[in-house]
């Protein structure tokens, strides 16, 4: 595959001017518009990428920000490569927030105290290995992490008596809402050449309920903590560029009718592209996090400011328990709204590695039937980002993320039993690809998809169905050396 060398910067420098205000749908960046020179260097570069072309910019996936890649423990922990030395202070810091053990108020730690009173997690990273997704159950359903979250509901929302989020954990003199007990049925899968994969399909079941009997009816929807690879890159995406893949329809008649998906925004207002969330339910890093603090953790934010988190009305021994919010100091909240500034500045840094064996003959094959396959119509490849006037780090850079951040219908076999406004049971967001070849050497029991059944890159595949069910059955049929090929690929991103 010939490699193309195109004359855009991975970063470029913010023009002098006036800085102008974001489109209404993107209150959260502060845009600068390009130069006519600089949208034609953006649109030729987009197009080599969208035709599959291997593009030698392809090699640092997060432009400037990317990140030498150094597999291991510590491969997704790296700050932005162009990150200026007076900022590092504050990643730090957000770091050593996002790690902090929580405990439940009161207590002599008044700085960490006013976890839960019922709540999933005690930090951040508990959920969020080492900055990658979580882990998967093995084959009796058993996980030594609390990575796998399930929200609850019905058609009206929320549940009234369990709230959103089952929450498995209590503070001391709390009762804990109940558990999920996790089966597999063996799926065998026999592909074109005679290669047996094995796949699980699991099955979930509410147990030990805490205020009650669950509804019959209950909806479930099991969620495994995705890695936070290049969150800001995502969000430094202009929402036009997104939307415009959008073919709810299909009026291309190609059979991917991807949706973008418009959210309620707590943080601006009025509604806002959602982008992250397996089924893109938040439009903001900062409000991703002030979620994650609320519903996983049962902290309080000044976005989220209940010091009780998802407890409802009904389990009124939870809201009426000791939390750890202080009027007298800042805003009161459990976690401050510097705090919750520090962590969110973290999560928008975490850069993407640098591509692995991009001139490899076998990885750039991989690449060329990655396309050929369809694969690329949903793991869009590229996208350059808003020119932004407070975020060096985000600002116009070419990035590689390998998603089109709609939501798609991926059939019943990964439908979950609950329907959300504005997603449907078996719609989620096409997950970002970048730094997927490094998940294992984050940790060995890394889980894919959104609920972590699939233990391998092929298995993921495998279980695509819906829109992607005629991708999936193209590599079914490859032999093994172009699917160790497609594979090689991946595990180069």
């Amino acid at each position: 595959m010939n490699r193309i060398h195109l004359a855009l910067p991975l970063a470029l420098a913010v023009l002098p001017g006036a800085i102008f205000a974001a489109p209404m749908d993107d209150p959260h960046l502060a845009i600068r518009p390009l130069s006519a020179a600089e949208t034609a260097r953006r649109d030729e570069v987009l197009a080599a990428a969208g035709a599959g072309a291997a593009l030698s910019f392809e090699r640092s996936p997060g432009g400037a920000a990317t990140v030498p890649r150094a597999p291991g423990e510590a491969a997704l922990r790296a700050p932005s490569a162009n990150m200026p030395a007076e900022r590092k202070l504050d990643f730090e810091l957000g770091k050593a927030i996002f790690d902090k053990l929580w405990v439940a108020a009161p207590a002599s730690t008044r700085a960490s105290d006013g976890l839960g009173p019922l709540y999933n997690a005690r930090a951040c990273a508990a959920c969020h290995i080492r900055d990658g997704r979580g882990r998967a159950p093995d084959d009796d359903g058993e996980s030594e992490t609390t990575s796998l979250l399930f929200r609850l509901g019905g058609e009206g929302g929320p549940d009234p008596v369990y709230g959103m989020q089952l929450q498995d954990r209590a503070a001391p003199g709390q009762v804990a809402e109940g558990r999920v007990s996790l089966t597999f049925e063996v799926r065998p899968v026999a592909l074109a050449d005679g290669t047996a994969v094995t796949l699980r399909a699991p099955r979930y079941a509410l147990t030990d309920p805490g205020f009650g009997a669950f509804p019959a009816d209950i909806g479930l929807s099991p969620r495994m903590a995705p890695p936070m690879t290049g969150l800001g890159l995502i969000e430094a995406i202009p929402s036009a560029d997104i939307i415009a893949l959008a073919d709810p329809d299909d009026r291309n008649g190609d059979g991917i009718s991807g949706r973008a998906r418009m959210v309620a925004s707590a943080e601006h207002g009025g509604e806002l592209l959602g982008r992250f969330g397996l089924k893109a339910g938040v439009a903001t890093v900062r409000e991703q996090v002030a979620r994650a603090f609320s519903a996983d953790m049962g902290l309080s934010t000044p976005l989220f400011p209940a010091p009780w988190g998802d407890c409802t009305a009904t389990e009124a021994a939870c809201r009426a328990g000791p939390h750890g919010q202080e009027p007298d100091v800042r805003d009161g909240a459990e976690v401050d709204g510097q705090s919750l500034d520090l962590v969110t500045f973290y999560a928008r840094n975490l850069a993407p590695p640098a591509r692995d064996r991009s001139e490899d003959p076998q990885v750039q094959s991989g690449q060329a039937l990655f396309h050929a396959i369809g694969c690329a119509d949903c793991h869009r490849p590229a996208f350059v980002t808003a020119k932004l006037a407070d975020r060096p780090e985000q600002s116009f850079q070419l990035i590689w993320p390998y998603s089109d951040f709609l939501l798609h219908d991926m059939g019943p076999e990964l439908a979950d039993s609950l329907p959300e406004p504005g997603a449907e049971a078996a719609e989620w967001r096409t997950p970002p690809l970048w730094s997927i070849g490094l998940a294992q050497s984050v940790d060995p029991a890394v889980g894919y998809l959104h609920d972590g059944r699939a233990r391998s890159l092929i298995e993921a595949i495998l279980w695509h169905g819906g829109e992607a069910q005629a991708a999936r059955d193209r590599v079914i049929r490859l032999t093994k050396p172009d699917r160790d090929a497609l594979i090689a690929f991946l595990e180069s991103l």
